[in-house]
C-alpha cells in the first residue's frame, strides 16, 4: 500500500450514462485516494462534440454521489486545478501541441480520409490487414514532414482541413511498470502516428489526458485495461514535453457470464443492467453494488466478501488486483444485496422501499411499511421486492391454484371460519395470542396443526408460503385478517 498522499483522477466522457465499469474505475480512484489522505479528482472529458449528451454530466454526477463516492475536486466543488471540463481548457492543450510540433515531436497533416484509405490499401497484406499511418507511410501522405513551411502556413491560412499528429519515432522500446501487470515493453514500429488535434481544433483524448494529468497534479493513474495500448503514445508526449509521467494501474475487463466483454449488447441480451442509474432504479442499495464492484478484480487477501465502504478503504491494495478478466455474476450481486439489506433497520428498509411500494400499491401508513419490512427482511433480496408483498398492503384478490389444490380441503372453510371466530374475540393479537388460539382450535377439533395452519395462510395472504404465519397476522391486523379468513371460506367453501 502507498502511504504518501496521492492525487487521483476519475476521467468520464459524457456520451452516456454511467456504466457499472465505470462505477467500479472510479471506486478504486476512490478507495485510493482515502487511504493515502489524498485528493479524488472528477474531471468531464467532453472533448468529443458529436458524441456529447448534455444530461450525461449530471448522471455522472448523480452515480458518484449514490454511491457515496465523494468528489474533492470537480466541475461542481471547483478547485485550484480546474477548470474541470476538458472543453474549457482548450488553450492549454493548443499551446502543448504547438510545443511539441516545435520540438519536431508532431507535426500538421491535411491528408484527407479518401487519401487515409488509398494509402491503407497500397499497404494492406496477409502480413499487415490493418495499416496505420506511421513512419512507413508517413512520408508519402501531404504534411509538414513532405511540404516546406511556406506551403504548410498557406494550407493553414488558406483553411485547409488538418490534424496534429504525434511523430513516433521508429525502432524504439517503450517500457513501463504497471502497479497492476508489471513490466509492459512495446516497439513503436506497432504504435501509430496518433492525431492529437482533430479537424474542428479539438484535442483527442491522448493529447487532453496527458495535458489534464500534468496540470491538475495527478500522481496514480487508475483506469481500464482497454487504455493500455495507448501508453506509449502518452509515455512519449510526457518525455517529449519534459514532464514527469504517472503511476500507472490498468484494471482487468468486466466479463460477460457467457465469456467475452460486458458490453452493452450481451449484456442487454442477458438482461444484465450496465448503467448505475438501473440498478439504482431497480432496488439495489448502493453499500451492496460498491462491495460487489470492489471484489470484482481486486481481492483482501483472504476470505471475507462483506464491507462497508470505510472498511475497503482501509484494506484496499493496487497491487491485489488482478491481470485476468473478472465474470460478472448478478446472482452473486444479489447476494451481496441481501447481505447488505439486512444489515439495515426495519425503518431504513420502509425508507429505501416506500417509491416502489407506493408506486404499486398507493399510499401506505408509515408504521405498516416498517411492519411489512420487519416481517420480510430475512426474505428480501431488493428493498424493492417489498412492493410485490401484496398481501402486506391490501386484501389478495385471488388464491394460488396450485396451493388451493394441496392445502384447501373439505374442511378447510368451517375450520378457518372457525378460526376467525376466535381471533375475533382476542383482545391481545399477538404472535403468541394467535398461535395459542390456532392451538386449541385444533385440539378441541382433533385435528392436526397443519390442518389449520395451511389453509389459513392460503385465505390470510392468498399464497402458500412466507414468513412466519403469526408474525404475518400480527402485521395484517386483526381486523382484516378476520375478514380474509371469511371472504375465504365463503369464496373457497
Amino acid at each position: 500500500m502507498s502511504d504518501a498522499p496521492v492525487r487521483v483522477r476519475f476521467a468520464p466522457s459524457p456520451t452516456g450514462l454511467l456504466h457499472i465499469g465505470g462505477l467500479r474505475t472510479a471506486l478504486y480512484n476512490y478507495l485510493l485516494a482515502r487511504q493515502t489522505g489524498g485528493t479524488f479528482v472528477l474531471r468531464i472529458e467532453d472533448t468529443d462534440r458529436s458524441r456529447y449528451v448534455p444530461e450525461a454530466e449530471q448522471d455522472i454526477l448523480d452515480g458518484l454521489a449514490w454511491a457515496s463516492l465523494t468528489v474533492d475536486e470537480g466541475p461542481t466543488q471547483g478547485g485550484d486545478a480546474g477548470p474541470y471540463r476538458q472543453s474549457e481548457r482548450r488553450d492549454l492543450y493548443a499551446e502543448a501541441a504547438q510545443r511539441l510540433i516545435d520540438g519536431g515531436h508532431a507535426y500538421v497533416a491535411f491528408d484527407t480520409p479518401e487519401e487515409i484509405e488509398s494509402m491503407k490499401e497500397r499497404h494492406r497484406s496477409d502480413a499487415n490487414p490493418n495499416p496505420t499511418y506511421d513512419a512507413s507511410t508517413r512520408g508519402e501522405m501531404a504534411n509538414s514532414l513532405t511540404l516546406d513551411a511556406d506551403q504548410v502556413q498557406y494550407r493553414i491560412e488558406r483553411g485547409d482541413e488538418h490534424v496534429v499528429r504525434l511523430m513516433v519515432p521508429e525502432e524504439e522500446t517503450v517500457m513501463f511498470t504497471d502497479r497492476v501487470r508489471g513490466d509492459v515493453v512495446f516497439e513503436t514500429a506497432t504504435v501509430d502516428d496518433q492525431v492529437l488535434v482533430k479537424s474542428d481544433g479539438m484535442p483527442t483524448y491522448h493529447l487532453a489526458n496527458v495535458v489534464d494529468d500534468h496540470h491538475m497534479g495527478i500522481t496514480d493513474v487508475i483506469r481500464g485495461e482497454e487504455w493500455l495500448s495507448s501508453v506509449p503514445k502518452h509515455l512519449l508526449m510526457y518525455r517529449a514535453l519534459g514532464w514527469t509521467p504517472p503511476r500507472l494501474a490498468h484494471l482487468p475487463l468486466i466479463m460477460s457470464p457467457t465469456g467475452g466483454k460486458l458490453s452493452k449488447r450481451s449484456a442487454d441480451r442477458l438482461n444484465i443492467p450496465v448503467s448505475v442509474v438501473q440498478y439504482r432504479e431497480a432496488g439495489f442499495e448502493p453499500e451492496a453494488v460498491v462491495n460487489f464492484l470492489a471484489l470484482l478484480g481486486w481481492n483482501p487477501g483472504d476470505d471475507r466478501e462483506l464491507f462497508t465502504l470505510d472498511e475497503l478503504v482501509t484494506v484496499f491494495d493496487v497491487e491485489r488486483i488482478g491481470k485476468s478478466g473478472v465474470q460478472f455474476s448478478m446472482d452473486k450481486l444479489l447476494w451481496f444485496n441481501g447481505q447488505h439489506l439486512r444489515q439495515l433497520s426495519p425503518e431504513q428498509i420502509a425508507e429505501r422501499a416506500r417509491p416502489a411500494v407506493e408506486a404499486k400499491h398507493g399510499a401506505v401508513d408509515a408504521a405498516a411499511l416498517v411492519a411489512a419490512a420487519g416481517l420480510l427482511r430475512e426474505r428480501l433480496d431488493k428493498t424493492s421486492d417489498l412492493a410485490d408483498a401484496d398481501y402486506l398492503f391490501g386484501d389478495p384478490d385471488a388464491y394460488d391454484p396450485s396451493g388451493v389444490k394441496k392445502r384447501w380441503k373439505d374442511d378447510s372453510a368451517r375450520l378457518v371460519a372457525l378460526y376467525a371466530d376466535r381471533l375475533e374475540a382476542d383482545a391481545d393479537f399477538t404472535e403468541a395470542s394467535t398461535e395459542a388460539a390456532m392451538r386449541g382450535l385444533a385440539e378441541d377439533e382433533a385435528v392436526g396443526f397443519g390442518r389449520i395452519i395451511h389453509p389459513v395462510r392460503l385465505a390470510a395472504t392468498g399464497t402458500p408460503a412466507g414468513a412466519g404465519m403469526f408474525e404475518t397476522l400480527v402485521v395484517i391486523g386483526r381486523e382484516a385478517t378476520v375478514r380474509r379468513l371469511r371472504k375465504a371460506a365463503d369464496t373457497l367453501g
